[in-house]
């Protein structure tokens, strides 16, 4: 089977469940918002809500998705930074448990994490601090490393470092990797639609976007976005929410429904649908089944709290696999 490895901000997401929203006010956090704060912010933010029920796990959106795939029997790894701290270690470690080759460099600033507040609505509203993360330099890419893989797996998030992006980039397809890139948040696209079109007209073979990010992006409609992006890479899916996505390889466009779920926090449903439609790549099998796969991983994830399927969901998929 074809390996996966991956490329991201190394973030320890601290998933709160909150009992209102009162406190996204106190913290001047929009609702559903991803804001970018300093070490003192996040600080504060951590010991404002140390009375609420708290998880720990490695996060990141690209981490999330290679998650998903070492769960789904891929062979993975991880490229990213974190500092010397017991964050960076718990991050390390969650990931060596998960049966994932984490490959992190070590920053001087303390180890990025994500506080991620869950509405009772099941939104969720980042505030995080990027740390070592964003330390990450062209010179951490190692062509020894990249030979390894087949499908390098980028981050969206990673986009506003053009230098790393491009040497990234580069470097897969020197090795004869395939590309594959999330456009990760709307506001980022935004804020790099120039660059990024210049990537995925030059390197980018399989693209995710979601309807906010395609719209940011083409100023079109998904069904549009969709047309747009397949001109130049092999394979485009837009994620349409409840709709579920539409995948477009060579001249098939595929309309992927949902799974029925319970939603009660619907952070990594797009990371893990990419999870699942990786897996569905790496196995060969044809891209409406891949898009299936993603649906049935984004539709589990949104029923736990953060972006890990629980043991037992995995059981469940794994049985489903079989069937599919």
């Amino acid at each position: 089977m074809k390996k996966i490895l991956g490329l991201g901000n190394a973030l320890v997401d601290i998933m709160t469940e909150l009992e209102d929203d009162s406190l996204l006010n106190t913290f001047g956090l929009p609702k559903g918002s991803m804001q970018l704060v300093d070490f003192e912010t996040s600080n504060s933010v951590l010991n404002g809500t140390t009375h609420l029920k708290q998880t720990l796990s490695s996060g990141g959106s690209a981490a999330n998705t290679i998650h998903g795939l070492a769960r789904l029997g891929v062979e993975t790894g991880f490229i990213g930074k974190v500092g010397s701290d017991e964050y960076g270690e718990f991050f390390s470690n969650d990931m060596k448990e998960s049966g994932i080759t984490p490959l992190l460099g070590i920053g001087s600033a303390p180890s990025g994490r994500a506080m991620a507040l869950v509405s009772r609505d099941a939104e969720r509203t980042f505030a995080t601090f990027l740390g070592s993360a964003i330390e990450l330099t062209p010179a951490d890419l190692k062509e020894e490393i990249f030979s390894q893989y087949h499908i390098l797996y980028i981050e969206g998030y990673l986009v506003q470092n053009y230098e790393l992006v491009r040497a990234a980039m580069e470097l897969a397809r020197k090795c004869n990797m395939k590309i594959a890139l999330d456009l990760a948040s709307y506001n980022v696209v935004e804020a790099n639609v120039d660059f990024l079109r210049e990537m995925i007209i030059e390197y980018v073979d399989i693209i995710f976007a979601n309807e906010e990010e395609a719209k940011a992006f083409t100023g079109m409609t998904p069904h549009e976005s969709l047309m747009l992006f397949s001109n130049h890479c092999e394979m485009a899916i837009v994620k349409t929410g409840s709709k579920g996505s539409l995948v477009k390889t060579g001249d098939q466009i595929h309309e992927i429904g949902i799974i029925e779920a319970n939603s009660i926090d619907t952070t990594g449903a797009g990371d893990l649908y990419a999870a699942g439609f990786l897996y569905g790549m790496v196995n060969d099998l044809p891209a409406d089944v891949c898009g299936r796969l993603g649906a049935l991983l984004a539709g589990n994830v949104i029923e736990v709290i953060g972006a890990k399927i629980d043991q037992p969901r995995w059981a469940a998929i794994h049985n489903q696999l079989k069937m599919m």
